[in-house]
This record gives C-alpha cells, sequence and structure tokens, in this order.
C-alpha cells in the first residue's frame, strides 16, 4: 500500500539504490510510474507493506516501509531487488553495486569507483568536508538526518 514517503514514521527501514549515471527527467518519470505500481503490490507474506519511494537527484532511488505495521521479510525483500534488477536491465545502468561512492563537486553529483574516490583524496581533490551521500544509512530518521554529510561524518571517513 503506497504512503507518501513525508508521512512514514521516521523509524520506517530504507533501502538506497544509486545509479551509475544520471537518469533523464523522461526515464525518471518512467521509473517514478514503475515504483508506485511496485510499492502499491508490494507485500510480505501476503499481507500489503505500509510503503513508500523517494526519488532524489535523477540518480538515487528509496524504498521505504513502515515496519511497525509490517515488516518486510526475507520474499518481500528478494521481490523488492527483483524489482531495482529490472530497472537495471531496462534503463542500462547499475544500481546495486555497492563499491560505489557517489558526492556532490559544487554542484555536480559524481559518481566513482571505490578505489577512484581513494585515488581522489590521496590527490586532494577531494576533503573531508566534500559532501557524500552515506547509503548505509538504515530508516527515516538517519536518512534526514545523516544521508548528506560530510565525508568525516561517514562511513567515507576511513579514506582521510
Amino acid at each position: 500500500m503506497y504512503i507518501p514517503f513525508e508521512n512514514l514514521p521516521g523509524e520506517s527501514r530504507i533501502w538506497i539504490y544509486q545509479s551509475n549515471r544520471k537518469f533523464s527527467e523522461e526515464e525518471f518519470s518512467e521509473i517514478e510510474t514503475d515504483l508506485k505500481a511496485f510499492v502499491e503490490e508490494w507485500a510480505a507474506h501476503g499481507t500489503s507493506l505500509e510503503a513508500s519511494y523517494l526519488l532524489k537527484y535523477n540518480r538515487f532511488i528509496i524504498l521505504a516501509v513502515n515496519q511497525d505495521v509490517q515488516a518486510a521479510t526475507g520474499c518481500s525483500i528478494d521481490s523488492s531487488v527483483e524489482f531495482i534488477q529490472s530497472l537495471e536491465k531496462k534503463y542500462n545502468v547499475d544500481l546495486l553495486d555497492k563499491m560505489n561512492v557517489t558526492f556532490k563537486l559544487g554542484e555536480h553529483i559524481a559518481h566513482k569507483p571505490l578505489i577512484d574516490f581513494k585515488k581522489m583524496v590521496k590527490d586532494k581533490s577531494v576533503s573531508e568536508n566534500t559532501i557524500v551521500f552515506n547509503n548505509l544509512v538504515n530508516n527515516i530518521e538517519e536518512f534526514n538526518e545523516s544521508w548528506e554529510v560530510p565525508a568525516a561524518d561517514s562511513w567515507h571517513s576511513r579514506f582521510f
């Protein structure tokens, strides 16, 4: 069951998928339509999930579930991954590779393999103050507080 993202409680579980490229406006519009249809039907053991999604920067897909109503289970999580994989195929993008880093360079959003990000740190092309996207946040509250943060305040800090 679709619920507007802003109406979900802060402790709602989230999953963040980052694309290795920016989606066009047309692609993002299609993805939103597909996401809404998926979330409307998303269920765990036959019970509808109170869920939502958020699209950010034409690059990020965030899925959310109110675990207080019905927890996402292995099968329902698998179905969401299958949905994300279908988007990967449809748009020829990578959404599941966690070995990439997305960060801001001024107003531009950059996406680099982790090894390249480490090299940028060494070359001082990025700093502890560089805004990074911490996709390891677990719930909406953490997302609101700790998703876009200086590298020094996220797991990226280990590279400085």
